[in-house]
């Protein structure tokens, strides 16, 4: 069957926290627990006349006619999974991305930029959250529309140019975290704090990269053998900051609240505070870790 393009809405709907959830209980234990919580974005999907396109792991992709439909889902979907109980003192999440563009199906499938940009905003997205673009948002009813916020215009894999990414607020309002106005942010500088071994760096505007590797002259030499010459680059792009992937074995990302990453010879935003590991997971035995942490402080006078 030839492949036929048309304007649909991609989300992605995965799991958060199964990781832990699979050491603490088993696999057999685990996978009805996260079976369970895929059995509610099934069901979500269904509700507001979306179609699951396939389950991966503890991924559900699904396509809905139109952008409407797409964040209804994706609310039913973060509301049901928050009722849910504890498993093993561990509470399982979701993480929703969703992106209203040209897609192209076949025998069932969608590929295509609309898919990628969804699968992107999963990407993005925390645990708990719903993320997706101001382009999405325009296509959205207006009483819809006043339920999200811009968050920010981001570097996406895949785009030349930054997207405009928004998030849907999907909790009470005492449950959200509030952004910054324009007038506050204003008077704010974004600063990186970089922790390695008893020592501090600050990126702030006077230091717009920092090199790391086992090169002793760069910002942060790193004497883990598993890590490369020039290992990665922190980058500041406005009042963000990218870690850039130039190594041979990987970067291993953890952010707060999220499982951990490998990045290869790729780029990465660095968000709240986390931990990079070179060449091997932090979990592993003598790591070496640089502890990150992104806040705003003041403008000088």
């Amino acid at each position: 069957m030839t492949a036929s393009s048309r304007p649909v809405a991609i989300l992605f709907a995965d799991v958060s926290g199964s990781t832990t959830l699979y050491e603490r209980l088993g696999d057999r234990q685990a996978l009805r627990a996260v079976e369970q919580v895929l059995d509610l974005l099934r069901r979500a999907v269904a509700t507001y006349h979306g179609r699951v396109v396939k389950t991966i792991g503890d991924e559900v992709m699904a396509v809905f006619a139109d952008a409407d439909g797409a964040l209804q889902a994706a609310g039913d979907m973060q509301t049901r999974v928050s009722a849910l109980p504890t498993f093993a003192d561990a509470r399982l999440a979701i993480r929703v991305g969703f992106h209203f563009g040209p897609a192209l199906e076949e025998n069932g499938d969608y590929f295509g930029d609309a898919v990628n940009t969804a699968a992107r905003m999963a990407g993005l997205a925390k645990s708990g959250q719903i993320i997706t673009t101001a382009a999405t948002v325009a296509c959205l009813s207006p009483l819809l529309r006043e339920g999200t916020r811009e968050v920010a215009a981001l570097v996406v894999k895949g785009k030349q140019s930054e997207v405009q990414v928004c998030e849907v607020l999907w909790q009470s309002g005492e449950d959200v975290t509030m952004l910054a106005s324009k007038g506050t942010q204003a008077s704010t500088e974004a600063v990186l704090r970089l922790a390695h071994g008893g020592r501090t760096v600050l990126m702030d505007g006077d230091l717009a990269a920092v090199l790391i590797g086992r090169d002793a002259t760069h910002h942060i030499p790193i004497s883990d053998k598993m890590a490369s010459r020039l290992h990665g680059r922190i980058e500041r792009r406005g009042d963000k900051f990218y870690y850039v992937d130039l190594s041979t074995n990987g970067t291993y990302i953890t952010i707060e609240g999220d499982v951990e990453t490998v990045l290869r010879r790729d780029q990465a935003l660095l968000r709240g505070r986390g931990t990079l590991s070179f060449g091997h997971s932090a979990a592993e035995p003598g790591a070496e870790l640089v502890q990150f942490v992104c806040e705003y402080r003041p403008k000088s006078a």
